[in-house]
């Protein structure tokens, strides 16, 4: 990470020296002392706008599956029943879905995105919490209860609703982090 900002600064260096140079030789007036150098524009693919609307897309499912299973999950923990079990699992296996697909189509982006400066600080942020969220579920299922253990289901909330407060967290850095 060190080697690339020093990268970014020799590179930026680089630029603002012969800018000037540059600029007369083409005739145009050279740039005043002090500016900015200019952004490089980055290309995306078209493969990456495809993900992109896939994620955000299965995105808009998040919180009403996290508050489904939550609600949910509260029931069962109160007043268990085998219904309300069978319907917290299929809620899980749906956010288990939704966490696959936008796990891929994330990674993949930010993979794709990882040389663009714009924004990569908030990308970044979000795929780790995100990251964090995907490893809490799946302990989460590792930790499901057995029908008799109190333990184990206090143990199994604690970890879902910290995946959830992680997962939403991520979520919230996209979706009002500006663009």
């Amino acid at each position: 990470m060190r080697i690339t900002a020093q990268l970014a600064m020799v590179v930026a260096l680089t630029i603002t020296l012969t800018a000037p140079a540059a600029a007369q030789a083409q005739g145009s007036p050279a740039p005043q002392a002090g500016a900015a150098p200019p952004q490089v524009a980055f290309e995306y693919s078209d493969t990456y706008r495809l993900r992109a609307k896939i994620h955000k897309v299965a995105s808009f499912t998040t919180l009403p599956l996290f508050v489904t299973e939550g609600v949910l999950g509260q029931s069962l923990y109160a007043n268990p029943t085998d219904a309300k079990k069978d319907a917290h699992l299929v809620v899980a296996a749906g956010l288990g879905a939704l966490f696959g697909v936008n796990t891929v189509t994330g990674v993949w982006n930010l993979v794709e995105a990882r040389k663009d400066p714009t924004h990569r600080g908030r990308r970044l942020a979000h795929g780790l919490l995100m990251l964090g969220a995907d490893a809490g579920f799946l302990a989460t299922a590792a930790l499901g209860p057995d029908d008799d253990d109190a333990g184990s289901r206090g143990t199994h909330r604690a970890v879902a609703f910290t995946s959830i407060g992680m997962a939403t967290a991520g979520y919230l850095i996209m979706l009002f982090g500006g663009d």
